[in-house]
C-alpha cells in the first residue's frame, strides 16, 4: 500500500469502458498481458490494441523502478525507468479504481473512472522482502502464487522462501529421495507455543518437485519479483538427517515434531555431508536464477559435534559456511546468511549478504563489518509475534508487534554512519509458520501489517494516522475483494481464534536484554 512520493490533482476522470485500448512497445508485453489479466475479467474492460492507456520506457528521465503516471479526461500514459517501473505503476493505477476492481470476476458494470492527475514515484530501497516459511508448515503452491500476487499489489520484490528445516524438507533433490519421501512428513506438531509441550497427532508434509519451483520462479518473475531460496545449514537438518542418518553428528529421532530450541539436527564434518552439500545447492542454482542462495548458517549448536569427538567443535560453524559459500561462488552466486554466520569472522565472505534479525544488532555488526545487509529485526518485521494484548488473540507470542510498530520500522538503524547505512540494501518482514498451519492463518497474521511494511521500504518515514486513514478508508476494502482475511483492528473474529493453541507472550524489555546476551559475540567485531 505505498503512497506516491508525488502527486499533482487534475481534473475531471478518464472512464475506462470495455472499448479502451492499449498501446505499448514489445519490451512491455509481458507487463501489458499482466493488465489486461488484472482487470478484464473484473471490468470486462479486457484493454485490445488502441488508444486510450499507453505504455512506455524512460530510463533516461527516471530511476529503474520508478514511474511517471498520468491521467487526463482523454488518456492514460504510464512511463517507467524499467519494466519494473512500469510493472509498479500498473500498481497504483489499478489502485485508482474502485475497489471491485481487484475480484477476479465482475460484480459491477462500473463505472470506472481512474481519477485525473500526475503521480512520480520510486522506492526507497531495492530490496523490498518477504521471508516465507514454508518448512515449519507446507504451503501448497497455489497458495504460494497467491502471495505471490498479494506481494505484487504491495509492490513488494524478494520472496524469501524458507523451504527446509528440522520439522520438514519442501524440495526434490536428483540423488536423495528419502529427502523428500521421509523428511517432508512428521508424524504430529505441537499445538500451541513449546513451553507448554502440547503435541496432537496429525500428520504434516508435502513437498514442492522441481516443476512446481520452476513455476512459483517464473510467477513472481513475471510480477518482478525474485524468489531467493534458502536451504537451512548446517544445522536445522533434523529432517534431512532422518532420512539420511550418516548425514548427522548424531542420531535424531524422526523428523522433529516441536518447535523452537536447538535440535540435535546437524551436519556431521564429513566428505559424505558436503557432497550431499554440494548436490543440494547444485539443484538449488539449477531452478533459482537469484544471484542470492541463502544457507541459513544460524542457531548452531555445538553439543552434536562435542559429542561425536570433534577436537575443536567451535570452528565447525564457520568452517561449514566457509564450505558453503565456495560451493555458491562456483555457481556465481553469492551466500545470504543469517547474522550468527558473523561470529565465524573471516570464514565469512567478504561479498556475503547478510540477514540481520536479532534486534538491530545484526545489521549494525553486518554494516560495519563491511557487508552488505538486508535488515529483518525480529522486534519490527516478525509477523508471527502477535498483534494485540486481548486474551483472544491466537497463539500469542513473542513481543507485542502492532501495526503502528512495523509502520514504524527504519531499515537503517541511527547508529550507523552515512558510509554504513549505504550497506542496508533494504528490508525484510518475516512469516515464520509455526503457528500458522494454512494460508487463512497467514492472512490472519500478515495483513494488515504487510501493508505498513510494504509502505515502510517503498516509500520510507510517514504519517501514521494518515496511513490508517488510507488503510481503512481504500485499502481494506481492497483486501476484502482479494480475499485476504486480514485481522480487523478490534481484534480477531471468534472464527480466527486458537483458544486451543496457547501462546506464550514475552515484554519487550525482556527481549532486549535476551538479544543483547545472545549478540555478544558479533557486536564488537
Amino acid at each position: 500500500m505505498p503512497r506516491p512520493a508525488r502527486v499533482s490533482p487534475g481534473a475531471g476522470v478518464f472512464a475506462l469502458t470495455p472499448a479502451t485500448g492499449l498501446a505499448h512497445p514489445p519490451e512491455l508485453a509481458s507487463e501489458a498481458a499482466w493488465l489486461r489479466g488484472a482487470l478484464g475479467p473484473a471490468t470486462g474492460c479486457f484493454l485490445g490494441a488502441g488508444p486510450g492507456i499507453s505504455l512506455a520506457l524512460d530510463p533516461g528521465a527516471l530511476p529503474a523502478e520508478g514511474y511517471r503516471l498520468e491521467v487526463t479526461a482523454d488518456a492514460v500514459e504510464l512511463r517507467g525507468g524499467s519494466p519494473a517501473g512500469v510493472f509498479a505503476g500498473l500498481q497504483t493505477l489499478r489502485q485508482l479504481l474502485p475497489a471491485d476492481a481487484f475480484r477476479r470476476g465482475r460484480v459491477s458494470t462500473g463505472p470506472w473512472p481512474i481519477p485525473a492527475g500526475v503521480i512520480e514515484d520510486a522506492p526507497a530501497y531495492g530490496w523490498r522482502g518477504v521471508m516465507l516459511d514454508v518448512a515449519r508448515h507446507f504451503l501448497p503452491r497455489q497458495d504460494v502464487l497467491r502471495f505471490v500476487d498479494l506481494m505484487a499489489v504491495h509492490r513488494l520484490n524478494v520472496l524469501h522462501l524458507h523451504l527446509t528445516d528440522d520439522q520438514g524438507w519442501r524440495v526434490q533433490v536428483p540423488g536423495w529421495p528419502r529427502l523428500t519421501s521421509v523428511g517432508a512428513w512428521r508424524t504430529g506438531s505441537m499445538r500451541g507455543s513449546r513451553q507448554h509441550d502440547v503435541l496432537d497427532d496429525r500428520p504434516h508434509g508435502g513437498f514442492y518437485t522441481g516443476a512446481d519451483l520452476r513455476e512459483i520462479v517464473a510467477y513472481a518473475a513475471e510480477r518482478h519479483i525474485t524468489v531467493v531460496p534458502e536451504i537451512d545449514l548446517p544445522a536445522h537438518v533434523q529432517a534431512a538427517v532422518a532420512a539420511y542418518p550418516s548425514l548427522g553428528a548424531v542420531p535424531v529421532e524422526g523428523v522433529r515434531t516441536r518447535w523452537g530450541g536447538l535440535s540435535d539436527g546437524v551436519l556431521a564434518p564429513t566428505d559424505e555431508a558436503l557432497r550431499f552439500c554440494r548436490d543440494v545447492l547444485d539443484e538449488v542454482c539449477a531452478i533459482f536464477p537469484s544471484r542470492f542462495v541463502c544457507i541459513g548458517g544460524d542457531e548452531v549448536p555445538t553439543g552434536p559435534w562435542e559429542r561425536m569427538g570433534h577436537p575443536d567443535p567451535g570452528s565447525l560453524g564457520g568452517w561449514f559456511v566457509a564450505e558453503l559459500a565456495a560451493m555458491l561462488a562456483a555457481h556465481g552466486r553469492r551466500m545470504f546468511g543469517w547474522d550468527e554466520v558473523l561470529a565465524g569472522g573471516s570464514a565469512v565472505p567478504a561479498d556475503a549478504l547478510i540477514g540481520g534479525w536479532r534486534g538491530e544488532h545484526g545489521t549494525i555488526a553486518a554494516a560495519r563489518a563491511g557487508h552488505d545487509v538486508v535488515a529483518c529485526p525480529d522486534t519490527s518485521v516478525y509477523l508471527d509475534y502477535r498483534q494485540g494484548e486481548a486474551d483472544d488473540e491466537p497463539t500469542p507470542v513473542g513481543i507485542l508487534l502492532t501495526i503502528a510498530d512495523v509502520y514504524a520500522f527504519r531499515p537503517v538503524p541511527a547508529a550507523l554512519s552515512a558510509a554504513e547505512g549505504a550497506r542496508v540494501l533494504g528490508g525484510q518482514a518475516q512469516i515464520w509458520t509455526e503457528h500458522m498451519d494454512s494460508a487463512r492463518r497467514i492472512d490472519y497474521m500478515a495483513f494488515p501489517r504487510l501493508c505498513a511494511f510494504a509502505e515502510a521500504v517503498w516509500s520510507g518515514p510517514g504519517d501514521f494516522a494518515e496511513f490508517s486513514e488510507r488503510l481503512a478508508g481504500a485499502h481494506l476494502a481492497r483486501l476484502d475483494a482479494l480475499g485476504v482475511e486480514y485481522r480487523p483492528a478490534t481484534g480477531p473474529h471468534p472464527w480466527q481464534t486458537r483458544p486451543d493453541a496457547v501462546g506464550w507472550p514475552r515484554e519487550r524489555a525482556d527481549r532486549a536484554a535476551e538479544l543483547l546476551e545472545l549478540t555478544k559475540d558479533i557486536r564488537d567485531i
